[in-house]
């Protein structure tokens, strides 16, 4: 019993109670998507299906460029959390709260260039095409709502509050299923149905996060009055942080497309598999994910308070749980990988090809497990100079690999190139990481 207490301890508790919600939280999001999917599949046409996931593609590239308003706001607000600082965690969602505002009209203004370019680089069938405009012209309603839930999801983790999170994604994404089933199936109102759900669960989304964060607002205290929400020293860090939230995002959505793109050169049936088998990332990315959010919010804290131990603690605990879980993972993978390239598809072709490179599927969650867990530690340390330039460096050097292994057309190759990628994301940040640790001067837990 004694020996158990000194390798799972209150520190290992106050870790997974963190994370646990977060990775149940995560698990709701794939779970709308099949329903969206099962809703539209069960109409008289199978354009809809293509309507709709165009129109989420769209609505994913478009706003996950405004990811940096989660991730700065956690970063930021646990930090100033750390110091006791109540207006100044008020502050930080304020001005996140308006770029969301601002950006989110500003996307609404420009919805016709947006579309236009999108229907342009898409080229969809007249049928598919007529059907996204109609799901787009919708849910492009929602573009405020949808950005300011970033700043509520980013600040209730900075406050440690994953049970807030998970009512959060839980209430919101049951109630999109709700009214998908209501407005399509009982309603008639096809992919319009659907994104009509969507923006008034979006809103609806909104004020239950105001909601939430009301017992962290009375406890911390403080005033919304006089926090200088438009000050310019604070606005213009910010924005730089931003800048390289965003500089960094693009390059790992890039590194994603090349691999999809280079997938292809091999023919439909090896671009198949492949794209099967990055499933197993998404499924390992729930739990990687919620390890990373709370290295994320506990560094954070630490880093805002500057006391090297528990900056230390937070970072060792997490990590050490990440790897646990990457290696769970990994079992899983290889134990049931089988047969859940099954369950995603019929094809006797693309199933025989996806056995063939599943080890690779497999190990993604051990490559991956340190990129994720130090995106969550230099985040939460405000350290995005570094993080994005370390992402852009992997980038580069996973692309020549890519292309070499395209020119001497081996997919095997191409999997080994985007495994390194993930190793390498990990491995520089990693070589950083002692760069941004607290000064031993500075005080301790």
């Amino acid at each position: 019993m004694n020996r158990m207490r000194r390798w799972f301890g209150k520190g290992d508790r106050r870790v997974l109670a963190l994370t646990l919600p977060i990775i149940l939280s995560n698990a709701t999001v794939p779970l709308l998507g099949a329903v969206d999917t099962a809703v539209v599949g069960h109409l008289d046409s199978p354009h809809y299906l293509g309507a709709v996931a165009i129109g989420a593609l769209i609505f994913s590239y478009v706003f996950w460029s405004f990811g940096f308003l989660r991730m700065a706001t956690t970063g930021l607000a646990a930090q100033a959390y750390g110091r006791r600082d109540p207006n100044g965690v008020r502050a930080v969602f304020a001005r996140a709260a308006l770029i969301a505002i601002v950006a989110g009209f500003a996307v609404m203004v420009l919805q016709w260039p947006i579309i236009e370019l999108a229907m342009s680089l898409i080229a969809p069938t007249p049928a598919v095409e007529a059907a996204a405009r109609d799901y787009f012209h919708v849910r492009i309603w929602a573009s405020p709502a949808t950005l300011m839930q970033y700043c509520m999801l980013g600040w209730l983790l900075a406050m440690r509050d994953s049970k807030a999170v998970f009512i959060f994604q839980v209430v919101l994404n049951s109630l999109n299923i709700i009214l998908d089933i209501l407005f399509v199936q009982g309603f008639g109102w096809d992919v319009r149905g659907v994104a009509g759900a969507t923006v008034i669960a979006d809103y609806s989304g909104v004020v239950l996060g105001w909601f939430l964060m009301q017992k962290h607002l009375k406890r911390l205290g403080g005033s919304w009055r006089g926090i200088g929400i438009l000050d310019r020293v604070q606005l213009a860090k910010l924005m730089k942080i931003n800048g390289d939230i965003f500089i960094r995002t693009m390059a790992l959505t890039s590194a994603f497309a090349l691999f999809t793109s280079f997938s292809a050169r091999f023919g439909e049936v090896t671009l198949a598999a492949n794209a099967v088998l990055q499933n197993f990332l998404m499924f390992g990315s729930f739990a990687l994910d919620g390890f990373a959010h709370a290295a994320e919010t506990l560094v954070g804290q630490a880093y805002g308070a500057e006391r090297r131990k528990q900056f230390l603690w937070a970072v060792r605990k997490t990590t050490i749980w990440g790897i646990v879980s990457a290696l769970a993972m990994a079992v899983v993978f290889a134990l049931a990988g089988p047969w859940v390239i099954d369950a995603l598809t019929s094809i006797e072709d693309v199933r025989a090809a996806s056995y063939e490179y599943l080890l690779w599927a497999v190990i993604l969650p051990i490559t991956g497990v340190l990129g994720f867990q130090f995106d969550g530690v230099f985040l939460g340390a405000m350290q995005t100079k570094q993080w994005r330039n370390m992402m852009l460096l992997s980038v580069a050097i996973y692309g020549v690999f890519a292309w070499v292994a395209v020119s001497m057309g081996s997919n095997h190759m191409l999997w080994a190139a985007f495994n390194g990628f993930f190793l390498l994301r990990g491995v520089t940040l990693a070589a950083l990481f002692p760069t941004i640790i607290p000064d031993r001067r500075q005080k301790v837990v």
